[in-house]
């Protein structure tokens, strides 16, 4: 599926990549965060030691950035966007709207949707974006 991306997120994007050494697979620009989408298996080279490349983009951007890492499956994709809360199992079902069921454990539901349903909403978005699944459902 391709992706869009603005000015702006293309300019952070290549940031974190020259920083990092991570490739970014997306980049959703929010009012109050930035959200990188990085290749699977990257996420350790993205982050640094102890948070190091993500804590010196921040300072360079100006804003909170949150990372979530790629996946090939639509089910591990909408669990990698949920992080860091604890997704036990994701259940695709196609009818004539693309839903994700994700049972989340009951302590983190909160952090799956985040202040204001950020959080969700943005797993929301690039799930559409990446797997072209309309919705994501905390079961």
């Amino acid at each position: 599926m391709r992706v869009t991306l603005s000015g702006e997120a293309l300019r952070i994007a290549g940031l974190v990549e020259a920083e990092t050494d991570a490739s970014v697979r997306d980049c959703l620009v929010e009012d109050e965060r930035v959200v990188v989408l990085v290749a699977a298996g990257e996420m350790a080279a993205a982050i640094g030691p102890g948070g190091e490349h993500v804590k010196r983009i921040e300072r360079r951007i100006g804003t909170q950035v949150t990372l979530v890492e790629d996946a090939d499956r639509p089910g591990a994709f909408v669990a990698n966007s949920l992080a860091p809360a604890a997704v036990y199992n994701v259940t695709i079902s196609e009818g004539e709207d693309t839903i994700a069921y994700a049972e989340v454990d009951e302590n983190d539901r909160g952090v799956a949707i985040g202040t204001d349903g950020e959080n969700i909403e943005t797993a929301r978005r690039l799930a559409k974006r990446h797997h072209d699944i309309d919705d994501i459902e905390l079961a």
